[in-house]
Order: C-alpha cells, then sequence, then structure tokens
C-alpha cells in the first residue's frame, strides 16, 4: 500500500515539476533563487529531449510502480489514472522537442520583459 501511495505521489509531483516549468518565470522573476531552478529545469528539459533520457521522475514512478505489483494493469487511482494521462501524454519526439523549445522561449521573453518593468 505504501508503495502505490508513493508512486501516486510521485505523479502529483511529476505534475507540479511541469506547471512549474510551464509558468514558473512568472515567479522566477521575482525570487533570484526561483530564476536558477525554473532556468536549471528548462534547460535540462531541453537536454531530456536532444539526448532521447527520460525523466527521473518517470523512472522512479515506473521503479516505485513495478515494486508495488507489476502484474496490475490500473494501478493508480481515479485522479492519479488522469494526472497520468495529461503528464504522459502521446507526442512525437519532434512535436515534444518543439514545445519545449517554445517553452523555453516563452519563459526567456517573460524573463526579459518583465524585468524591464
Amino acid at each position: 500500500m505504501f508503495l502505490k501511495l508513493l508512486a501516486d505521489f510521485v505523479v502529483v509531483i511529476h505534475l507540479i515539476w511541469i506547471l512549474f516549468l510551464i509558468c514558473g518565470g512568472l515567479w522566477g522573476v521575482r525570487h533570484k533563487v526561483v530564476k536558477v531552478i525554473h532556468l536549471s529545469g528548462l534547460c535540462f528539459a531541453l537536454m531530456i529531449q536532444i539526448f532521447h533520457w527520460y525523466c527521473p521522475l518517470t523512472h522512479l514512478e515506473v521503479w516505485v510502480r513495478a515494486h508495488h505489483d507489476p502484474s496490475l494493469s490500473y494501478t493508480g487511482s481515479f485522479i492519479i489514472y488522469y494526472l497520468e494521462k495529461i503528464i504522459y501524454v502521446e507526442l512525437s519526439r519532434s512535436l515534444i522537442f518543439t514545445l519545449s523549445i517554445l517553452l523555453l522561449v516563452f519563459n526567456a521573453w517573460i524573463y526579459l520583459r518583465l524585468k524591464k518593468r
């Protein structure tokens, strides 16, 4: 039971991390530490796309779920099931790479534009 809850927790953290990468620039403009973490996370996300790596959170979730019960086909709760559908959306690598670049450009624009104010 603990491992199932841990796997679900990892999915929630993964979603929070994705949301932070998408709109963390708004928070990072005012806080230097957040800005460093945000830009580092964006660069790491881009490296994941360039080198065809998997996110460490994905590896952690798969490992925890495998130790919980590898035979289960539906291991998450109702909410976790739909969170996983959002996080692990089926897109081509080139589209994900393009979206990652656009996300990096968007956040750079946020940092540069809001810094001028």
